[in-house]
């Protein structure tokens, strides 16, 4: 079934057959640019598809993409693309993301709140939307980034721009030899698909069957967890080693592929992996700075030290602590999963530890996923539930704590989610609102206070007058230093662009950024454009990036810096060259003497 998923998501729609319906959908759209939405669909009802329904909004795209540009010279593709585009959401942030998923893995970890879905990644189920594309692609790396891609295009999104999620759990537990083909095949995908190559069909499917013989294996030995079960199937695909002999690639040519991404039509500007704190150490970010890594989600879940024992976590609040150094300190963007309604807390307690995530200068994170405890059937806190030892909080108490945590979220931290993407009905026990971040925010406004995080003041579609814009600087105490947060926001505190910079206060412990200040994030918002396009009134190509950071310079300059760094993706080198970066070996940087 999986595989005809696949075959038929292969199919290019040829809209050749269909020029002359196609043809007067284009130009009753273009003739009037106040269409909404029903306008559109009501003219779909007017040109059915012969035999087949009606036009999708992809179709029509693909028909303006083969013949509509020839039928009058005046159309303009991006304006076009804009009125039919679906969930503009996806890119609004200034980039695409793209998320794919690593294959079916053992985890270092034994937390009583994860699923064991032996089909899927730990902590993750096959109904998820992200967990489902990487079913339908086998979990192969270039499968789901080529496809997802192509996905995005159909639908009128950009796809110059990408920003490449990684997921999986514990990232750093996987052999060193898959995560480099693994990147590797991300980045042959965009690099492909930038030139218009389409070899999909040369792509290995080694993991293609894990998830069925993982199924097959729980059902025979009931009791088995899911360690036992995914490693029994992997040794039964792969061999004692749990990796396939073609997920194998050198650093050489993950290299190739990273030089081939710096001039590529598509492009990465930001790669992310998940991982866990005990799995960090100074080679550790190293190593996967090497591989192109600009940002690290981190599960923290807890900052009690008791509440992370009940649960099993197997890591204390003292590795978070380290971790996040770490990783600060090598410049990379700190993305924090936190958990509350956990086993042994509660909502007052929950409170007070959300607090001392903004209070504690060792957390103090870039961006942050809540995850209210949902108790999922095959999670092992499933017994504690039937003994009566976990119950989830009432509505009100949740929303409540929600609200709290919304309005406590500073202004330089992106608060990216509020829920697990479970099914309602995998959910045993436990939130079920798929809205819950809205429902939070009316319960905040209702009382009076607002929301200031970054994705509460994002700019997104909306113009603005440049000349108009508000440079601020906001700083604060990090565990390795001053960091300032530089934003261009305007007259109504609309965020448009940011930087993050820090300020150590003593040498980082990498040689390559022994006397360096770093700046670890450059972000301009609005509608993700492609390479080098200006739009009137859009954030994204009017220079704000090099204000902030000839600001950056400036600030690094006054504090005795004589080396600025920057944590750049594989896509953005070529931006940094022409603001004075040179090539180091991990890093980019300009000389402040």
């Amino acid at each position: 079934m999986r595989e005809s998923t696949v075959r038929r998501s292969r199919t290019q729609f040829d809209p050749t057959p269909h020029r002359r319906e196609l043809v007067a959908i284009i130009d009753e759209i273009v003739a009037d640019p106040a269409l909404d939405s029903r306008a559109i669909d009501r003219i779909l009802k007017k040109y059915p598809r012969r035999g087949t329904g009606f036009f999708s909004r992809s179709e029509i795209i693909a028909g303006f993409r083969s013949f509509g540009s020839s039928l009058r010279r005046d159309l303009d593709e991006q304006a076009f693309l804009k009125r039919l585009q679906l969930r503009p959401v996806r890119t609004l942030s200034g980039v695409t993301p793209v998320t794919v998923l690593t294959k079916p893995y053992p985890c270092p970890g034994q937390c009583i709140f994860c699923p064991n879905d032996v089909r899927m990644p730990k902590s993750y189920l096959s109904d998820e939307p992200g967990a489902q594309r990487a079913e339908d692609n086998h979990f192969d790396p270039y499968l789901q980034t080529w496809n997802r891609l192509r996905a995005y295009r159909d639908i009128g999104h950009p796809v110059a721009k990408v920003e490449l999620i990684v997921l999986g759990g514990t990232w750093s537990f996987h052999p060193e030899a898959y995560q480099v083909w693994f990147v590797k095949r991300c980045f042959d995908a965009l690099n492909d698909f930038g030139t218009g190559l389409d070899r999909r069909a040369q792509a290995g499917v080694a993991a293609a069957r894990i998830g069925e013989r993982g199924s097959r294996l729980a059902e025979r030995e009931p009791g088995a967890s899911y360690n036992q079960i995914v490693g029994a199937a992997l040794r039964e695909s792969h061999g004692p080693a749990l990796l396939h002999a073609s997920e194998n690639a050198t650093w050489a040519e993950l290299e190739a592929a990273h030089r081939a991404n710096e001039t590529a039509a598509c492009r990465s500007v930001g790669l992310v992996i998940e991982t866990r704190p005990d799995q960090i150490s100074a080679d550790e970010a190293r190593r996967i700075r090497r591989l192109g890594v600009t940002k690290v989600q981190i599960g923290l879940q807890s900052l009690s030290d008791r509440v992370l024992e009940a649960n099993r976590r197997g890591c204390d609040v003292a590795a978070s602590r380290r971790a996040l150094r770490v990783l600060r300190g090598a410049g990379f963007k700190l993305h924090v999963h936190w958990m509350p309604n956990l086993l042994g807390s509660t909502a007052d307690e929950d409170a007070e530890d959300f607090a001392r995530l903004f209070d504690d200068p060792d957390f103090r994170p870039d961006e942050l996923k809540l995850y209210p405890c949902s108790l999922i059937e095959s999670a092992d806190l499933m017994r504690n539930y039937e003994r009566g030892e976990w119950i989830p909080y009432g509505h009100d108490e949740l929303v409540d704590l929600l609200a709290d945590c919304l309005e406590r979220t500073p202004s330089y931290c992106r608060l990216t989610r509020v829920i697990r993407d479970f099914s309602s009905h995998d959910i045993v026990a436990g939130n079920r609102l798929t809205n819950l971040r809205e429902v939070a925010e009316a319960r905040l406004r209702a009382r009076g206070g607002s929301c200031r995080d970054i994705r509460a003041r994002e700019i997104r579609g909306s113009q603005f007058s440049p000349q108009k814009l508000r440079l601020a600087d906001q700083g604060y105490r990090t565990s390795i230093g001053d960091e300032h947060f530089l934003e261009f926001s305007t007259d109504d505190d609309r965020l448009v662009g940011f930087l993050r910079l820090s300020l150590p206060a003593s040498p980082l412990p990498d040689p390559e950024l022994r006397n360096s200040a770093l700046i670890r994030e450059v972000h301009v918002y609005g509608d993700s454009l492609g390479l080098g396009l200006r739009v009137e009134g859009r954030a994204q190509h009017t220079g704000l990036g090099r204000q902030l950071i000839d600001h950056a310079a400036g600030l690094a300059r006054a504090a005795d810096f004589d080396d600025l760094a920057v944590i750049s993706a594989i896509g953005t080198r070529a931006y940094y060259r022409g603001l004075g970066f040179g090539d180091g070996d991990l890093y980019q940087h300009r000389s402040l003497t």
